[in-house]
């Protein structure tokens, strides 16, 4: 009863502490939070990735995984789409979303950008810059000084409105301005190195009454603290020798057409646990939760719709283990050298052969790492007091008091989840084939005498645009066009014929494409539609890289080689489809209502642009949902009018390249560990439940090459079962997710189990209580904790070796 009280009594004092300023202050050892030297565990999750039904859950697991903070970028263009007109509804609150996070007890870091990257499309920048006169993008230009200046004020007097700043109680400690310039600062010669400064005398001039932070930007001038990103930031060493060590991002994202990324657990593990050990203060998980790029907010190029980056919580927000358990041990055993590592001094000695061991001392109290980044042989190390430890390969191990191994970086001492999709929605389908482009059907239809680069005709809504010349030609001009293109995807139609094509890898994006055509004595019509699949969001002067008919040239040559330019013609350009201006994507539009029919549905499969339609019922209960989009090309996607972002499921991955066995040892890259080889780069797309209603709902497609909905399906991903693997003296937390409770124990065994998750055996001893012990504490329940040790299961007939207890369970 007592400690209930003393609890509450607790939580009531931080709230009241936290209803007033608090100061943040930084040294070189610790981030310093209302006098309290602390180290920071952070994790990105993206408030527009995600909705705000989900905000809450997603914030909890953060905090239950170990975090302390919760990192976002902000996103201008989603904000302001159209200049001066803003947007802060629905999954674009973000000051809700940091009033959660403080609700949740955790701490925010904003990061304004508004250059983002993210893999956001533009890398967050509205569109509609570009046609501001003079503009020049992230350099030192007054005209983007001045929009810059504009939004990062709105944004900062939102929050300082809504008091999120911890100098007014709120939650966020820190602040970033521009993101990753010092990759590319060397192309903007003295102009970047200007804009720099500027930036930091702007963001200074904000008085939010929290440290400003750079990333990538070494030369971030005073008193702005620069941040490192990458796979790796143990080496990372701050110019400014006054500033901590902070890890802001640490990666990767996949492209449609790459396979699936995976970073081991014990490779994150091992680079967070290296990056303490050479006095870091924080660490950002850059994604701790990825989510989705609804709508059109993909990146470029070909950034998919998922952006799950194998993070500790996945694209649905469930559990990712064992990445999230393994983690949360690792932040749980080094906050308990917190004191010693924020106050201490801290001392070297290096073995050899990979092996080195970190002494960190304060008076009455020691911390220690071992750290072996030998990538095959393990290490072994006899300390002064005789303690003799061993370190697996390519690991760290942390000590309590330099004499008790509380953790190591490659053993997972956690939960691995095996989850499954299951069907539950079966469809019947309307189509509507998109009408032709005719003039008394095309509103807002420009003209001009050459070929725009598309971000000159795009907005922020649409990311289809047509062009179309009428052409005058001879009756033996019967050859073929070349057009050039860049990044994106381009249908072509001359006279009735259609041809749809597209080119563009992820090695090099601009392409032409050349191909015979027929042609009518008489006038011809030339229609062009370009799609992009996302504009470029990172690279120096990626604003200035052309997308779409990069001014041609479009030629039709015949086979006598007689050409005729049609790049200057006459070009009438209209950006979006009718069916997007028709709201045919929303079930509450009379022209959706209207317009569908099921008569000759066979007729229209496989033909390109064309309207699909269906109404389906909810999926039971509240595991997340997926639609399955097999069999369908590219298109976009919507729930209920809620766009569920861009699909492509025809876009393979290559077969090679992807193995049974991923080592963890060694330095991660993009290329290793990887996964689905052979199949569709994104074949499932997340359909949040908040978008779904209890009753009936609506799926429309719209598919831009041929596809067919024949084998489209909802379906729910359930975690089926769960296992785990955890040696003698610890404790194994056993749980399922979603309010399952646990059903089955299908294997136990405390001895010397072999093989993994899926393939247990019992070794060569064997504890005989160990199944029906477990089935007492565990089956019916949603969780359950066990004390791994003889105590628990008996005694076994086990040598001299760490005894282990494996367990599968059904969910």
């Amino acid at each position: 009863m007592w400690n209930i009280w003393i609890l509450v009594i607790c939580s009531t004092l931080l709230c009241l502490c936290r209803s007033s300023a608090i100061e943040v202050d930084y040294d070189p050892k610790a981030l310093i939070i209302d006098g309290q030297r602390k180290l920071i565990f952070s994790g990105a999750i993206h408030y527009p990735r995600s909705t705000p039904v989900m905000w809450p859950d997603l914030i909890q697991k953060a905090k239950d995984g170990g975090l302390d903070a919760v990192e976002t970028y902000i996103f201008w263009n989603a904000h302001e789409p159209i200049r001066r007109q803003y947007n802060f509804e629905g999954n674009l609150d973000f000051v809700k979303f940091f009033k959660l996070v403080q609700e949740a007890g955790l701490d925010g870091i904003l990061r304004l950008g508004p250059y983002v990257c993210a893999e956001w499309n533009y890398g967050g920048f509205p569109v509609w810059l570009n046609n501001i006169e003079g503009i020049e993008l992230r350099t030192d230009n007054e005209i983007n000084k001045n929009e810059m200046r504009i939004f990062v004020t709105k944004i900062v007097d939102m929050c300082k409105e809504a008091k999120l700043f911890a100098s007014q109680g709120g939650p966020i400690i820190l602040a970033q301005i521009e993101n990753e310039y010092g990759n590319v600062m060397w192309a903007y010669k003295d102009k970047g190195v200007a804009y720099v400064n500027w930036c930091a005398e702007m963001a200074a001039a904000q008085n939010i009454g929290v440290p400003w932070i750079m990333c990538q930007q070494q030369s971030a001038p005073p008193p702005i603290i620069s941040t490192c990103n990458g796979f790796y930031c143990h080496t990372f060493k701050p110019k400014n020798t006054l500033i901590p060590k902070m890890f802001t991002e640490n990666w990767t994202f996949k492209k449609w057409g790459q396979k699936d990324p995976h970073r081991p657990a014990e490779d994150l593990a091992y680079s967070v646990a290296r990056f303490f050990q050479a006095g870091g203060v924080l660490i950002n998980y850059y994604m701790y939760h990825g989510g989705t790029n609804f709508g059109r907010t993909s990146g470029g190029p070909f950034i998919t719709t998922s952006y799950d980056y194998d993070a500790p919580l996945d694209e649905f927000g469930n559990l990712n283990q064992p990445k999230w358990g393994h983690l949360k041990q690792l932040h749980a055993a080094i906050k308990v050298g917190e004191r010693v590592l924020t106050n201490g001094t801290a001392t070297t000695k290096v073995y050899g052969n990979g092996l080195t061991t970190y002494t960190n001392s304060i008076t009455g109290e020691r911390f220690c790492f071992l750290s072996n980044n030998n990538q095959i042989e393990e290490a072994t190390v006899v300390l002064e007091e005789g303690n003799i430890f061993v370190v697996p390969a390519w690991s760290v191990s942390i000590l309590g008091g330099c004499t008790k191994e509380i953790f190591n970086t490659a053993k997972v001492e956690t939960l691995f989840f095996h989850a499954y999709k299951s069907i539950t929605v079966c469809l019947k389908w309307n189509n509507k084939l998109t009408r032709r482009l005719k003039k008394k059907n095309c509103p807002q239809v420009n003209t001009q005498t050459s070929i725009m680069v598309k971000k000159q005709m795009d907005d922020e809504t649409a990311k289809l645009s047509w062009m179309w010349t009428p052409e005058t030609i001879k009756d033996t001009l019967l050859g073929q066009g070349i057009f050039t293109a860049r990044q994106l995807l381009e249908h072509k139609r001359v006279t009735s014929d259609v041809t749809f094509f597209f080119t563009g890898t992820q090695s090099g994006y601009a392409f032409q494409f050349k191909n015979p055509v027929s042609l009518m004595p008489g006038t011809n019509n030339l229609t062009l539609l370009s799609v992009t699949v996302g504009l470029q969001n990172y690279g120096q002067f990626f604003d200035k890289g052309p997308e779409g008919l990069n001014g041609g040239p479009v030629v039709l040559t015949d086979d006598k080689n007689v050409t005729i330019d049609l790049s200057s013609n006459i070009w009438k350009y209209k950006i979006g489809l009718n069916g997007e201006a028709e709201r045919l994507h929303d079930p509450k539009s009379p022209h959706a209502r209207l317009q569908f029919s099921s008569e000759f549905l066979e007729l229209f499969i496989g033909m390109p642009m064309v309207w699909y339609k269906t109404e389906f019922k909810a999926p039971p209960g509240t595991d997340p949902v997926v639609v399955d989009l097999q069999g369908m090309d590219k298109g976009h996607a919507w729930i209920n009018g809620n766009s569920i972002g861009r699909f492509w499921p025809a876009r393979i991955t290559d077969s090679n390249g992807c193995g049974t066995e991923c080592d963890y040892r060694g330095k991660y890259n993009e290329r290793k560990c990887l996964s689905n080889c052979g199949n569709p780069s994104q074949r499932w797309y997340h359909v949040p439940r908040s978008f779904l209603n209890d009753d009936n709902n609506t799926l429309i497609l719209f598919e831009e090459m041929g596809g067919n909905p024949s084998q489209v399906s909802f379906q729910t991903v359930t975690v089926g079962s769960v296992c785990a693997n955890v040696s003698d003296g610890n404790t194994l937390e056993l749980s399922c997710q979603g309010g399952q409770t646990i059903s089955q124990i299908k294997f136990a065994s405390f001895g010397d189990p072999q093989g993994k998750c899926g393939s247990f055996q019992k070794g060569s001893c064997d504890a005989d209580l160990s199944i029906s012990y477990l089935e007492k504490e565990c089956v019916g329940r949603e969780r359950c904790s066990i004390d791994v040790s003889d105590a628990t299961f008996g005694s076994t007939e086990c040598a001299n070796f760490t005894k282990r207890l494996a367990v599968e369970a059904i969910c």
